[in-house]
């Protein structure tokens, strides 16, 4: 075996519009470790109203793979291409991802101190379900809401703080 093929690395795929669970089933099917963040959204219909689970970044799923497993994630329909960046598939760094997970499946909300984080801070969130992820403030609106960057996939996760706290 050549190198070393253990290492998995967090990777954004674009997906064809509305395909996003189809792909992950897929993804699933073949052993690869995939995360899709879902929402439960109130959809209207002109004769009902329906919970549903939506996803909450629309035609993108992440997968978490070794070298090994990059191509085998084109055998699954519905998948389209890596997010890149001159033909070269990003990286999401793992502490973004922890975020991400842990602030969707939690429903979480923190608390911060006013005048305390500036934009362009980098903050470690130490107590509450998302203790010891760091990131990058983008934007603090009020003392309730931070904003923080997921590194590549030009989103941002904007989290209501309330029960938590953060030091620089």
């Amino acid at each position: 075996m050549k190198g070393d093929t253990t290492t998995h690395n967090w990777y954004a795929l674009y997906t064809k519009s509305r395909a996003e669970k189809k792909v992950a089933e897929g993804l699933n099917k073949l052993g690869i470790i995939n995360y899709l963040p879902l929402k439960r959204v109130l959809k209207q219909w002109s004769d009902r109203k329906k919970w549903v689970e939506s996803p909450v970044i629309s035609s993108y799923i992440f997968v978490k793979i070794t070298p090994d497993q990059y191509r085998s994630v084109f055998e699954v329909n519905g998948v389209v291409a890596y997010v890149s960046h001159k033909g070269q598939a990003l990286v999401i760094p793992e502490y973004q991802m922890l975020a991400m997970q842990r602030t969707i499946e939690n429903k979480i909300n923190f608390d911060v101190e006013a005048g305390r984080i500036r934009k362009g801070e980098e903050i470690t969130v130490t107590s509450g379900p998302l203790k010891g992820i760091k990131g990058i403030v983008q934007n603090v609106q009020g003392t309730k809401k931070l904003y923080l960057n997921i590194t590549n996939i030009g989103y941002t996760l904007v989290i209501n703080l309330d029960e938590a706290t953060v030091e620089k």
